[in-house]
């Protein structure tokens, strides 16, 4: 099938939509930055989307290029550099003490979380865009032609793949599985998410988020790209030309749904979900209901990422310029904005604790904390 990277649907250089200004607001916290590094870049011209991972009180991050860095969470002192000499294509996962990235000729790198020696690679079907994901002795990860297989954290091999069919035309980008309590929860082109038992493979349950509608394969793209969240014995899904659904974990039957597009995804917390549809507003969802809280619609077509809760107050998100925004939860008024690099911020920022780290196109990675209040 054909790829679209997300740049090129929501603004790339020939965006026909101009993005709305920058917003002006009087900022009621203040940010600090603790640390910076230039890892070089973070994602390329092929729509790449790499992750930071932030597990054990380290963040990893990759270049396409082939680098995978550690540094201390708190400090930012770097702790190790591997140069894999891979084009890095999806990552950064992690998980069983292993770090894990995919390439782009269809490898599963896995690399030792304390030293990044590279323990072993393996040969999955097609290039990997989405991060791979350990849990339970079961390496998960999903190719770009919707395969989704299990490989052993020891070497590598094979124990496990679940077939799928891929639409004509999908968007570039393939949401990462996500593992808890013994299952994996998979997004697809398809618009499907599909629950499988990662022991054996097998395939618990699967529904259907987004139908394919209208005449074009563009219209009737419905890929689930954005990482399903869970809370509870809930997931929480979105879909491109789609919708956004909670699921009950157990059976997948669909417990409320929501006609808000969004490729960039959702985050969850407390009694709310948050989306960034596919025009950039940010959206407030209740979490038991999936009614409207608040939308803030300052940011459209700014190339959101997906918001991110921080703290007990805020949510975060970065656009395409290069800026992050907090967001007041309660009501989704602007309180802060820094800006990252002017290459832009691709993917969601990851918050852990009282730190929020940002990944810029060109890689730039940055560490922030609420300072003292500002006046």
């Amino acid at each position: 099938g054909a790829l679209l990277s997300a740049c090129s649907l929501f603004g790339g250089s020939d965006n026909t939509i101009p993005p709305s200004p920058l917003p002006k607001f009087k900022a009621t916290v203040s940010i600090d930055r603790v640390w910076s590094h230039d890892v070089g870049s973070g994602s390329d011209h092929l729509g790449l989307q790499l992750f930071p991972l932030v597990e054990g009180g380290r963040v990893y991050v990759a270049g396409h290029k082939g680098r995978v860095y550690a540094y201390d969470a708190r400090s930012g002192r770097r702790l190790w550099r591997t140069d894999t000499g891979a084009s890095i294509s999806g990552g950064v996962g992690g998980g069983d003490a292993l770090v894990l990235v995919g390439t782009r000729d269809g490898r599963v790198l896995a690399l030792d979380a304390k030293s990044g020696k590279v323990k072993w690679h393996a040969q999955v079907s097609s290039e990997v865009l989405s991060r791979p994901r350990a849990a339970d002795g079961v390496v998960v990860v999903e190719s770009g032609d919707g395969n989704v297989f299990g490989l052993s954290v020891e070497d590598g091999h094979q124990l496990w793949m679940v077939g799928n069919t891929i639409p004509v035309l999908t968007l570039r980008g393939t949401a990462s599985p996500v593992l808890l309590s013994g299952v994996a929860l998979c997004g697809l082109a398809s618009g499907r998410l599909e629950v499988i038992r990662v022991r054996d493979g097998t395939l618990l349950w699967q529904t259907t988020v987004a139908i394919p509608r209208g005449n074009s394969e563009l219209q009737r793209m419905v890929d689930v790209d954005s990482e399903p969240q869970v809370a509870g014995d809930v997931a929480y899904v979105a879909a491109y030309h789609g919708r956004v659904a909670a699921l009950n974990l157990a059976s997948g039957r669909i417990l409320w749904e929501r006609d808000v597009p969004s490729y960039a995804g959702l985050g969850v917390v407390g009694a709310q979900v948050f989306v960034t549809d596919d025009h950039g507003d940010v959206w407030a969802l209740d979490r038991a209901t999936g009614a409207t809280l608040w939308r803030q619609k300052k940011l459209g077509y700014r190339g959101v990422t997906a918001p991110v809760p921080f703290g007990d107050r805020y949510v975060v998100v970065g656009d395409r310029e290069g800026y992050l925004f907090w967001l007041d939860r309660s009501d989704g008024h602007f309180v802060a904005r820094v800006r990252l690099d002017d290459s832009g911020v691709l993917v969601p920022p990851v918050a852990d604790g009282d730190t929020l780290y940002a990944l810029a196109r060109d890689g730039k990675l940055a560490a922030y904390r609420i300072g003292k209040p500002a006046h």
